[in-house]
């Protein structure tokens, strides 16, 4: 059985939406999480060797059972845009793998099919809040601004209900959210059919109000960090929340912190628009990853928040 394995994301979502309008394949067996679920090759169990496609899940995180899935025979295809660190050499090893801040995993995708399901990219990149790189893509097809607004909207949407500390924190998980999507060849379609659309459209505009009021714990021209409490919405908003203050503020480094049990905390962080690199540098430090202009850590230990907060400042503010 040939295993898809996807981040929960708009961008996963979107290039194995690609991927499966182009070549369908009904019994692959899926392999998904919440946004922040990196981990996923070592969800493949002892099987007989087979072809397994990772779609923007980092390499870095899965290099062992890459290894693993690799020395047992099986054939992967990674295609991605983070962090990836050396690249293992092996006949059964092809890469795709593409970390300019200007790209998405959906991009590359729609690089390898020469565009053939561009509206998808186009959602994806507006997902990933790389919105020159949308428009770019967009002003190669004959939609008109409203349709682009639409894929738009459907992106952040998609790449909202990725976040989550778990699955049940989720509107709908992406192993279902995807199967709904392959029902829509267009995104136009499951814009206005789909009523998982509508539901992800008014839990976004509910969980967006209540962190439009999160104070500030750090705030000057080059920095900015919020504070969330530790709730369902928190985590369900912490990725679309970075996404809009980073767009309405590109001088500005944006990071949300989200609290949780055990006194540690959640960080997502965002490079400044007008210069989308560093996110990924300063996270790694702190056993976390993610690309250039995004990246996060799952768990950022109280003891550790005053060097997070330097380490913020000397990439950001110095």
């Amino acid at each position: 059985m040939p295993y898809d394995v996807f981040n929960g994301d708009a961008d996963g979502l979107c290039a194995l939406q690609q991927l499966r309008l182009h070549n369908p394949l009904d019994d692959a067996y899926l392999v998904t999480g919440p946004k922040r679920e990196t981990s996923l090759l070592c969800k493949i169990p002892l099987a007989e060797p087979t072809d397994i496609i990772v779609l923007d899940v980092s390499l870095r995180a899965n290099r062992s059972d890459a290894v693993r899935l690799l020395r047992d025979g099986h054939r992967l295809t990674y295609i991605d845009h983070h962090n990836a660190g050396p690249i293992p050499e092996h006949k059964n090893f092809v890469s795709h793998i593409d970390t300019d801040p200007a790209v998405c995993t959906s991009a590359i995708v729609d690089q390898i099919l020469e565009g053939k399901y561009r509206d998808w990219a186009i959602t994806a990149a507006f997902g990933d809040n790389l919105i020159e790189t949308a428009k770019k893509l967009a002003a190669n097809t004959n939609l008109s601004s409203s349709q682009v607004g639409k894929l738009q909207e459907l992106g952040e949407l998609l790449n909202y209900n990725g976040y989550g500390r778990k699955v049940e924190d989720l509107w709908f998980s992406p192993e279902k959210l995807f199967q709904k999507m392959q029902g829509y060849r267009s995104p136009f379609d499951f814009y206005a059919e789909a009523p998982e659309f509508l539901a992800l459209r008014e839990g976004y505009a509910e969980d967006l109000r209540r962190a439009e009021k999160a104070p500030t714990i750090f705030d000057d021209l080059n920095l900015r960090i919020y504070q969330l409490p530790d709730a369902a919405w928190s985590h369900r908003i912490v990725g679309a929340f970075s996404n809009l203050k980073a767009r309405n503020h590109p001088e500005q480094a944006q990071v949300v912190m989200v609290e949780k049990p055990e006194n540690t905390q959640l960080v997502s962080v965002r490079s400044p628009k007008i210069r989308p690199v560093g996110a990924d540098e300063i996270c790694l430090q702190f056993e976390g990853g993610g690309r250039p202009a995004a990246a996060g850590i799952n768990d950022l230990p109280a003891a550790k928040f005053e060097d997070f907060q330097q380490a913020l400042i000397q990439r950001f503010c110095v």
